[in-house]
């Protein structure tokens, strides 16, 4: 089904003004479809929890956005993290809703600055709560098909045992199209197994596209292989390199102060993943890190990895990692 998701940091009154809510868990899920059979568009809200206490929900949210809403109660640091996540994230699209809190006056001018100097130039800044027909309307005007053939990725952050069923991974289809009845290889650990069936929006479906959310239920493994951050390809792909200790070139966030050094702990986050690491050394050109445990990672995406430090103070995005090898 053709979807946009949709990272969208706002209170729970604008998103339902948007949605209907389907999921909540780390993040709170809303959905929205128009038109019916091949006509039909869905736009997946996905509003993280517990930002800015918990990074970790909005990166995960992140690593599958393709646009953003950021409802605006005042200005403060978190606003500016928020921004450069989402820049970082390569979100060159969304929406910015000034709704001050308690009657409060925010100046339009003054977040316009912000905005361009976090990298979301093209985003547009609405002065008061827009109508919610002209957001939704704007956003399904950017619902498309990826009709490029590239390998099949899906990133899993749920599963469970279903009796008759078995093994189920619930997630997001990263790149290409996943379908019923095929092999495919699960990792770590290169299990391999058979997509038994395959459920997108509640829905049996016989493939599964681009940024669909994704019920894969599997047969032939073990009811144990699959974690939060396991990366589902097709047998024999070579889409996923496994590093234990990588090089990495970073492009440093806007308003990022700190400066890292040997013995840093730092956590990188690309397809639902969250992976610790220890800093080796630093040069001029790159940083090299040791993680803490084998990672399965794409050296290519157009979804860049994100390199955050969590104990940075109030701007914990270090920035994108725009070149990723193993050493």
């Amino acid at each position: 089904m053709p979807v946009l998701n949709v990272a969208v940091l706002a209170t729970e009154s604008l998103l339902r003004s948007l949605g209907k809510i389907s999921d909540s868990r780390d993040v709170e899920s809303y959905v929205y479809k128009e038109g019916e059979g091949a006509e039909r568009r869905i736009l997946s809200m996905i509003r993280p929890l517990k930002h800015p206490e918990s990074l970790r929900p909005l990166l995960s949210t992140l690593n599958v956005a393709e646009s953003g809403i950021i409802e605006v109660k005042e200005i403060n640091a978190a606003l500016g993290e928020a921004m450069v996540a989402f820049s970082s994230s390569k979100v060159e699209n969304g929406h910015i809703i000034i709704n001050p809190k308690d009657g409060n006056w925010i100046d339009p001018e003054k977040l316009s600055l912000i905005r361009n100097q976090a990298g979301l130039e093209s985003w547009k800044i609405h002065d008061s709560l827009p109508d919610p027909h002209d957001i939704r309307s704007d956003l399904l005007s950017r619902v498309r098909i990826d009709t490029t053939e590239e390998e099949v990725l899906v990133s899993i952050d749920q599963h469970f045992v279903v009796r008759g069923i078995g093994l189920v991974g619930i997630g997001y289809v990263r790149s290409g199209i996943i379908r019923k009845h095929e092999s495919v290889e699960i990792h770590p650990g290169g299990h391999v197994g058979v997509v038994r069936s395959l459920q997108v929006m509640d829905d049996d479906v016989d493939f599964a596209v681009t940024g669909d959310r994704v019920g894969v239920a599997l047969r032939g493994v073990q009811d144990n292989i699959l974690d939060k951050g396991s990366q589902i390809v097709s047998v024999g792909s070579k889409l996923l390199t496994r590093m234990e200790k990588s090089e990495i070139k970073v492009d440093i966030s806007v308003f990022q102060r700190n400066v890292l050094k040997a013995g840093d702990i730092v956590h990188m986050s690309c397809d639902l993943q969250f992976i610790v690491g220890r800093i080796e050394s630093v040069s001029e050109e790159s940083i090299v890190v040791v993680w803490d445990r084998p990672v399965d990672v794409r050296t290519a995406s157009k979804k860049p990895p994100l390199l955050v430090q969590l104990d940075a103070g109030p701007m914990r995005i270090i920035g994108a990692i725009t070149d990723i090898r193993p050493v």
